[in-house]
């Protein structure tokens, strides 16, 4: 039996042909999608700052059994990206996707610590 693997995915790109409208409505909600707030969730989770630059990124969480699962996850999460701002009429280029597996991920030295921890309550 497999464990569940976490991907986190992150999609790139940025917005093109804006009319002043669009332009408008994304900064009355940049508050919402600040940098500083962006998590990766399933849902997926918008971030940009147009007043500096037209770039944003969306941040996916979805998981699988096997490995291979990255590229379907990969492919959900382009397609929500995708989804959403044609839905909103918002035009885009670029569009740029890069995935990471979590359990291939190295552990942080918290993650070490508490690792550790959790292994000698085991033992107990």
């Amino acid at each position: 039996m497999s464990a569940t693997r976490i991907f986190r995915i992150t999609v790139r790109g940025s917005f093109d042909g804006l009319t002043d409208e669009q332009r408008a409505e994304l900064l009355a909600a940049a508050p919402e999608h600040d940098m500083l707030r962006a998590e990766f969730t399933a849902e997926g989770h918008l971030s940009y700052d147009l007043a500096a630059r037209p770039f944003f990124t969306f941040r996916f969480l979805d998981s699988g059994e096997v490995e291979e699962d990255i590229l379907d996850a990969t492919a959900r999460a382009e397609l929500a990206a995708e989804s959403w701002l044609a839905e909103r009429g918002y035009g885009f280029k670029q569009l740029k996707s890069q995935a990471q597996d979590m359990s291939l991920a190295p552990l942080g030295k918290r993650q070490r610590r508490e690792a550790a921890r959790s292994d000698a309550g085991a033992q107990d």
